[in-house]
Formats: C-alpha cells, structure tokens, sequence
C-alpha cells in the first residue's frame, strides 16, 4: 500500500492556509450571497449597506470579536438554526438513500483503479429524480403551491443544515481513510491533517448500508443537493405564484429559470454514467472541499436567480425570451455534443470517426470533432448556460451574475489542474498533443 499510495509532496489552493481560508470562505459565501441579496435584508444589495454604513459599522466593532459574549453566540446561532429545517434536510438525505437503495438500477463499472480493482456504480439518480418530481408535484396540485414554499421561507435553516452535514461527512470520511487497505487519492495523502481533511485523503469512501456498498463520492455528488437544487426553484416558483395569484401569474422570467436549469439537473442525473470519468471520481479525493461543494454550495448558490426573482419579479417579453432560449440552446449543444463525443470515443462506440493521437502509454487523445477546436470544450457550454440562468433576472443587480464569474473562475482552474495533470501522465506527448489542440476552453480566444 505504501507503493500505491505515495505521499503527497505538492499542494493545491495555497497549502493548508488556503484549504482554512476556503473552508471558512464558502459557507460565509454562502451567507453573504443570502443577506446580501434576499428580501429579509431588504434588497440586492440591501440599500442600508452603503459604503459609509459598512465603514461607520466596522469601527464601531470592538477590537476583538466578543467570543466571551455567551448572548452574542446565541443570536448568531438563533438567527442561522431551524430545528425543523434540519429535521426536513435530514430526512430528505434519507429519503435519497432509501431510494438509491430500493429503486432499480444498473450496475455500471468505472474506470480502473491503479490498485488494480474497477468500482461499480449503482445507476438511478434520475429515477430519484422522477420520483421526487412527481411527489412534489402531487403536493403542489392537490393543496396548491402555498404548500410548497417552505425552502423559500426556511432557506437559512437548510443551508446551516447542508453545512452541518458537509463538516460532519468530511470528518468521517477522513476517518474511514485510516482503514487498513485504502486507496488513498494522490493528491491527499500529504500527512497535513488540515490539507487532507479539506482536499479528500480516500478516493473511493464507501459504507456498507442496507446490505448494499455505498459509495459516498458518487453518491452526493449527484443526488442530495443536485435534485435539491431543483426542488429549492420549484418551491421559489410556488411563493412568486402564491404572490401573484396563482400559477398562471409566474412571471416568464422565473419560468425561463426552471426551464434551464432543472433541464440542467434532469441531463446530469439522466446521463449518470458520464460521471464516472471526471476528475471528481477518478482523481480527487473524498472530503470537504467535495462535499460541501455538493451539499451546500449547488443547492443554494446556484439558484440564487430563481429566489431574486421572487422579490424583483422581471417580465421578459417575447423577444428577450427567444434571444436567452438561444444562449442557453448553444451552450447546451456544446455541452452535450462534446461529452457525447468523448463518452463514445472511451467506450469504443464512436460513429463520428474521430481522429486521435495515441501517446507512448497507449492511450488515446481526441484531435477532431469539438475536441480538436479546444481541449474543454464542454466548459465553454457550461459557461454560456450559466449566462443563460443569469440573463432572465435583468441588469438592476451585478449579484445575480456571481454564478457566471465564479463558475467561469472554477473551470479556469480546473483547466489548469486537469492540464497539470495530463502533462504528468503523458509527458512529452502532451506537449505534441497541446501543439495539435492549442486552445483550452474557446477556440480561438483561450
């Protein structure tokens, strides 16, 4: 095992400094995109954070946060905690188990590991899926769309719960990785408790439940907060309707939010398999870096646009809406056309005849088709998309466009990580290879 899991000799995100600053900046990000932009504070920006208020605050604090102020805590704590919040997410997370174990499913391999073993995959993320829409729905028809508002109105209580639960998860992954015999990921295994917590020490965490391996990894990665995300924009949909009148009074702007992005959620579940060759599960580790990107920061960041729109309802028109239905329908050609090509090619399925350069280890790297234009072309259509679930909220506040910089941000780097990586694996051919497919993420621009 010490030959197959080799210590760890360079850190990603600045180290064990900037695995702290990241632990501590995402669930404060996460807070700070709620009451900087909701209807409770008042706005988006709330109009009282004006730079004098801010600079007027920030003297006046002590010089020392009162951390020996017991009351002080308490309405921190009173303010983000909702029992009955917590107890919905928890029971929710359950439900999702229960489902992944009894609903039918295919039983998928992944890729080889480099012990040698090929993990399986139980495949019914988007049957979950169905079955979660249609109780949903049900709710919806027979008691009407007032009854579906809760995550709108307990929106602080889930994400202090999905925190929780990402903390806790990363704690007893990082655990389970001291197990005699586990394959540990290559880029955690840096003996810094504090790095390894955050990057993943395990590659593949799995548990026994209901006499069935469970593999954590895969498992959040698509199914607890990415359904959730779904259902946090259908329950925004129901409070603006409760608001307007009813359901014939949603605004075409919130429906084009719902459109995008739980067709969105319904592809990614519906095409599970295509996870099992990203760098999530082949390379990185299980821990909290993974976990609460999965459970906290996609449900709750990226449908900041449908809750916007329940306070500042836009009307579109049917100009508007045809040139966004455009943006979106583009990015997701690219989107799908590229993994489509790549999925195929892997599984020895494809019918484009793709060009390739085989490198010294055998493998073989695409040189046509929307992979000769550019290394990540499926980045690109993630990056139009996400304009697209932007663009339906208007220009009245930059906030609503977070998702778009950061998401553009987030795939920069992972082209990054992903290029460090390829040039580790194939050396000299990735240079041969970077020469024939020059361009990163845009043809011609990146």
């Amino acid at each position: 095992m010490s030959k197959l899991n080799p210590r760890t000799t360079k850190y990603e995100f600045m180290g064990p400094i900037g695995a702290c600053l990241i632990s501590v900046g995402v669930p404060s990000m996460v807070y700070g995109l709620y009451y900087g932009c909701s209807e409770q504070t008042g706005g988006c920006p709330p109009p009282t954070l004006t730079l004098s208020k801010i600079t007027s605050e920030l003297t006046a604090l002590p010089a020392t946060l009162p951390l020996h102020d017991i009351s002080w805590w308490k309405g921190v704590w009173h303010e983000i905690w909702d029992t009955e919040a917590a107890l919905m997410y928890l029971a929710w997370y359950a439900f999702c188990v229960v489902a992944w174990r009894v609903l039918p499913g295919a039983q998928v391999e992944g890729t080889r590991m480099r012990d040698g073993n090929i993990q399986k995959y139980k495949i019914n993320a988007f049957s979950t899926f169905l079955l979660s829409l249609g109780l949903v729905t049900g709710v919806i028809v027979r008691y009407g769309p007032e009854k579906f508002t809760f995550l709108y109105e307990r929106w602080i209580g889930f994400a202090t719960t999905a925190i929780l639960m990402s903390v806790f998860q990363a704690f007893v992954v990082y655990a389970m990785s001291f197990r005699e015999g586990t394959l540990l990921a290559l880029g955690g295994n840096s003996g810094n408790c504090v790095y390894d917590w955050y990057i993943g020490r395990q590659l593949n965490p799995t548990l026994s439940i209901l006499g069935a391996e469970f593999d954590i990894k895969s498992f959040n990665e698509l199914r607890p907060g990415l359904i959730l995300w779904a259902l946090i924009d259908i329950s925004m949909m129901c409070e603006q309707a409760v608001r307007r009148g009813g359901l014939g009074g949603v605004t075409d702007s919130m429906w084009l939010v719902l459109l995008f992005q739980i067709g969105y959620v319904a592809d990614g579940l519906y095409n599970e398999p295509a996870i099992l060759t990203t760098m999530d599960i082949t390379t990185d580790g299980f821990g909290f870096m993974l976990s609460v990107g999965d459970l906290a920061w996609v449900p709750f960041v990226y449908s900041l646009q449908a809750r916007y729109l329940v306070f500042r309802p836009v009307l579109l028109g049917p100009v508007a809406t045809a040139l966004i239905v455009a943006v979106n329908a583009t990015g997701y050609y690219i989107f799908r056309e590229s993994n489509g090509q790549k999925n195929d090619f892997r599984n020895g399925k494809d019918t484009r005849g793709l060009q390739y350069f085989t490198t010294e280890s055998g493998s073989k790297l695409i040189t046509s088709g929307w992979w000769g234009r550019s290394r990540h072309p499926n980045y690109l259509g993630d990056i139009l998309m996400a304009l697209a679930w932007s663009l339906p909220t208007g220009f009245e506040t930059p906030i609503t466009y977070f998702y778009v910089a950061y998401f553009a941000v987030l795939l920069i780097h992972r082209q990054i990580r992903d290029d460090e990586n390829c040039e580790k694996k194939y050396g000299k051919d990735w240079e041969k290879y970077k020469k024939m497919v020059p361009y990163r993420i845009i043809p011609y621009i990146y």
